[in-house]
């Protein structure tokens, strides 16, 4: 009977320890990714690899050209990216899709060369496609089973279930796939999605069901992409601050933008009983040059600033942090056009300023900066009404009772690169108005090209030229067709651009343009021109972006959007315009 006891007690203190090492572990494996705990809804949560917490992560995508349809990516290419990325501690990717164009050819490059490297393999889903989906799936099972080793989790479908998404996916399908995919391999398994869906932000579909079918969450956070499209979200002016210290606090507000939105979708997960489910960051970053509306924030220092604050809070000891962060992207990919620019190199494949100190001197990107050289809001001042009755934005000649604008107007390209190129020009210009002209030349894109005479810090106020004023200019060209000119009002910063452009057509000599060679001039009524405004690109609030000739801050355009002008997209003429005399009449 004692030993029946001391068994019995043997057995009750072999039962505790085990129940106490199985707690153990579990914490244990929490902490390391999730593994081998299992949340409410039933099913055990896969572990991420430690990779997850000790490599560096990056997003990658390999192409390079402005069409990504035609391109042919070659392995030498992609390997010539993975070194690269190698080279300065980029040994974590995550690839879009399970594609054999890129990820196949991604995988075999990283397996033949012997790479440090591991991948989050994509699967894309396309909304309404299931047989092109199910195909996906069948090739992104195939991959992650044969690259075992290196494909470390998989993640199905891209931003296709956030309110805004322009690839919907219903979060039924998506379940469907996800369960479809985890079915068949060993590795943990998620979806990419921005930060307000996994958050069941206003306005977003419930995740729950979604969050109840993956191992761990990989959340999308943009506070760049907010201040352009969702102006109340984060304060990115930081208007009541010194503008000695204004870049340094926007930056330390957009990445307490980008942990609310971490903590938004740590709160909600752990409301619903899934506190024990990782979060990665599966896409953030920031521009370092501004293609789509973007300035005053978008700069090499400002992307490096942004860069170094998730590498710091990534590093931190909050318990309110990510397990990993993939930064967007590794490389420009000018296909994306005004969603360009993002990369930590640039499509040559030359390090910016944000990872230069990885790689030598003679590779990196032209350009020399210090912190000094990040940009910051600069408030539009106006400099009142202009009650003259000739407003010039450039002439040689001054004449009598003439108001130019307080500060002279930069002539820039659309978008960065430019599309245009403007500089003075002595050799061809208008008798009556010499020794210079200003020589434009079109550097054009697929959809087009745009030059602008930019008031950078002020507006003028031009409405008394509303109704009976007149733009008038110069011109000498033998450019091709239709082209169009006007204005623009507002600023793009303050969500308030408006364009204002016209048609004119040396076929039809409207308002006096002729491309025969020889100068011209154009006469054109500013009511005419105001007929035709729009809100500008990258514009969402008509009670903002609306026609304000009291700020007018680009008084002359002149572009060539190819969908406006009749035009076949690529068509790439480089015709350059001399263009004299420019100004506003009434």
């Amino acid at each position: 009977m004692k030993q029946v006891k001391q068994n019995t007690m043997s057995s009750l203190i072999a039962r505790c320890l085990l129940v106490t090492l199985s707690a153990f572990l579990a914490l244990s494996l929490a902490s390391c990714g999730g593994g081998g705990v299992v949340p409410p809804n039933g099913v055990e949560l896969r572990a991420l690899s430690a990779d997850f917490g000790s490599r560096k992560a990056v997003s990658y995508s390999p192409f390079r050209s402005a069409n990504r349809d035609t391109e042919i990516i070659t392995p030498d290419r992609v390997l010539q990216d993975l070194q690269l990325l190698s080279d300065g501690g980029f040994t974590l990717i995550r690839l879009f899709d399970s594609s054999d164009r890129v990820a196949k050819l991604v995988l075999q490059t990283i397996v033949s060369n012997n790479l440090n490297m591991k991948v989050m393999l994509g699967v894309w889903i396309a909304s309404g496609q299931d047989a092109a989906n199910n195909a996906e799936i069948a090739r992104a099972v195939a991959l992650a089973n044969t690259y075992r080793g290196t494909v470390l989790a998989l993640s199905v479908g891209n931003e296709t279930m956030v309110s805004w998404s322009f690839n919907k996916v219903t979060p039924a399908d998506m379940v469907k796939y996800i369960k479809s995919v985890r079915s068949q391999v060993t590795q943990p398994v998620t979806t990419d999605d921005n930060w307000a869906f996994f958050a069941m932000a206003t306005g977003n579909q419930d995740p729950k069901t979604v969050l109840n079918a993956i191992d761990f969450v990989a959340m999308h956070t943009y506070p760049l992409a907010d201040s352009v499209y969702d102006a109340n979200k984060w304060n990115w002016q930081q208007s009541q601050v010194a503008a000695s210290a204004r870049a340094a606090t926007m930056m330390d507000a957009a990445i307490g933008s980008a942990q609310s939105d971490f903590a938004a979708v740590r709160a909600y997960m752990d409301s619903i009983g899934l506190n024990t489910m990782p979060i990665v960051v599966g896409e953030t970053g920031w521009k370092a040059v501004a293609s789509g509306g973007e300035q005053y924030r978008a700069h090499p220092v400002n992307q490096k600033m942004y860069f170094d604050r998730l590498t710091t809070w990534l590093s931190s000891s909050s318990k309110v942090k990510p397990q990993a962060i993939f930064y967007f992207e590794a490389f420009d990919e000018p296909w994306k056009l005004a969603d360009d620019k993002w990369g930590l190199f640039n499509v040559n494949r030359e390090p910016r300023y944000v990872v230069q100190s990885l790689y030598p001197a003679a590779t990196w990107e032209a350009g020399a900066y210090t912190a000094s050289s990040a940009v910051y809001y600069i408030p539009t001042q106006s400099n009142g009404s202009i009650s003259a009755s000739r407003y010039t934005i450039f002439a040689d000649a001054t004449p009598t009772g003439e108001v130019r604008p307080t500060e002279t107007p930069l002539w820039v390209g659309w978008n960065s690169p430019a599309t245009a190129y403007a500089g003075e020009n002595t050799a061809n210009f208008l008798s009556s108005d010499g020794p210079k002209s200003m020589e434009i030349t079109p550097a054009p894109t697929s959809w087009g090209w745009g030059m602008i005479a930019a008031l950078s810090t002020t507006s003028d106020d031009l409405s008394q030229f509303a109704t009976t004023g007149y733009l008038n200019f110069s011109v000498k060209t033998t450019y091709p067709g239709m082209i169009e000119v006007g204005f623009l009002t507002g600023t793009p910063t303050a969500g308030s651009a408006y364009d204002v452009y016209l048609g004119i057509d040396p076929a039809n000599n409207t308002y006096g343009y002729v491309n025969d060679g020889n100068w011209h001039t154009v006469s054109i009524p500013i009511s005419a021109i105001t007929a035709k405004g729009a809100m500008a690109y990258g514009m969402t609030d008509p009670s903002k972006s609306k026609l304000d000739l009291t700020r007018v801050t680009n008084p002359f355009v002149l572009a060539d959007r190819y969908a406006n002008t009749g035009k076949a997209t690529n068509l790439g003429n480089v015709t350059k315009f001399y263009i004299d005399n420019v100004y506003w009449s009434k």
